[in-house]
């Protein structure tokens, strides 16, 4: 079975999926409220947001007839996490190339 972060990033590898997550980030919405800008069946939604429930990233609650669904964010809090190292990493990477184009654009000091 795949861990956890990687069920993640799968969720995210789809823009439909992105796009629902887009939506719900705004607040919780029915399937047929987010089915509404794409040009894809409702049953086709619902199997994007199987994906999404499956990756704990979509909750789907009950209010009578209706299946609000909204976004859980601890996985998103688990990805952040592990970009930390990584972003660390590039940003020590920009310095560095900050100063290696200054030394190319200033002029030498005497």
């Amino acid at each position: 079975m795949p861990d956890s972060l990687s069920t993640t990033f799968a969720a995210l590898a789809d823009p439909t999926r992105r796009a629902i997550l887009a939506r719900l980030a705004r607040g919780q919405a029915t399937v047929t409220e987010l089915a509404e800008p794409f040009a894809m069946t409702l049953p086709t939604v619902s199997r994007h947001l199987k994906v999404l429930e499956n990756a704990g990233l979509v909750v789907k609650t009950r209010d009578a007839q209706w299946r609000p669904c909204r976004l859980e964010t601890a996985p998103l809090r688990v990805v952040d996490d592990w970009l930390a190292t990584y972003r660390e990493f590039f940003e020590g990477r920009f310095d560095l190339l900050e100063r290696h184009l200054r030394t190319l654009t200033d002029p030498p000091k005497e």
